[in-house]
């Protein structure tokens, strides 16, 4: 066994303590939208962490492994790492299902390129799937999801305390259940204004057949661009409710991950 002693008696005990309850917490940080982009400085994350690891060490009785560089501590970080990934990674298919939506909007409309940089993962996504992905944000973040998350992140040490904290594969497998729900959603989402895409390019190819002197690619490309907006300023309101559920559907599958 190997452990770490400076000599400072429970207060040192009491740091290791928080350090490791930090582990689980960082790990949610990394993994959860919003926080965990590129754009959000390692250094807030870190503060954050240990912010929330300090009222947890008040609020749980959660305790550190009695030696933290030994293999049952290793196992136990791995297991802290675990449960933060789990629990952010659950909030990822929500805000992956807008992007769907949007990438099947787009491609209907022409506009599949025009496309802009990801601030949040740095890769390129489509100019509709940034618009749809700030309506979530400001939708999760007016709803106070994130202060939801981070409660379930502290029931989690209850539910899961440190050296038990294998998911087990039913967990596992409601999971992949809340991705394929995230797929149907972001089918939802896009059917709409999808449909009215439909519309628009079946008349186009009416009136290039019946009056053949018409351009096909100069009628039907400006008539997508604008009945696809149209269709979307229509949508709107809808839309926004499909991310209110999204977020709620989200946030209610975090929580079946705590339950026994």
């Amino acid at each position: 066994m190997i452990s770490l002693n400076f000599g400072f008696g429970p207060l040192e005990a009491e740091f290791w303590r928080w350090v490791f309850l930090m582990t689980r917490i960082g790990a949610g940080l990394v993994a959860v939208p919003i926080f965990g982009g590129a754009n959000v400085p390692a250094m807030v994350r870190v503060m954050a962490a240990a912010a929330i690891a300090a009222l947890v060490a008040n609020w749980t009785p959660a305790q550190a492994p009695a030696h933290l560089l030994s293999a049952a501590g290793f196992l136990a970080i791995a297991g802290e790492v675990l449960i933060g990934l789990t629990l952010g990674f659950v909030l990822q298919f929500a805000f992956a299902a807008p992007m769907i939506a949007a990438e099947i909007i787009g491609g209907g409309m022409g506009m599949s390129m025009a496309s802009t940089v990801d601030p949040n993962s740095g890769t390129h996504s489509p100019a509709l799937g940034q618009y749809f992905t700030v309506i979530l944000t400001l939708i999760f973040l007016g709803l106070g999801a994130h202060l939801e998350w981070i409660a379930l992140v502290v029931k989690s040490y209850a539910a899961f305390p440190p050296g038990q904290t294998w998911l087990g594969a039913g967990r596992f497998a409601a999971i992949a259940g809340f991705a394929s729900d995230m797929l149907a959603a972001a089918v939802v989402m896009a059917l709409p204004v999808t449909l009215v895409l439909l519309l628009v390019q079946v008349l186009a190819g009416v009136l290039s057949r019946s009056a053949p002197a018409l351009n096909l690619f100069s009628l039907g490309l400006p008539a997508g661009i604008i009945g696809g907006f149209v269709a979307l300023t229509l949508s709107a309101p809808m839309v926004a409710d499909r991310m209110q559920d999204l977020t709620a559907q989200a946030l209610a599958a975090a929580g079946k991950v705590l339950e026994k």
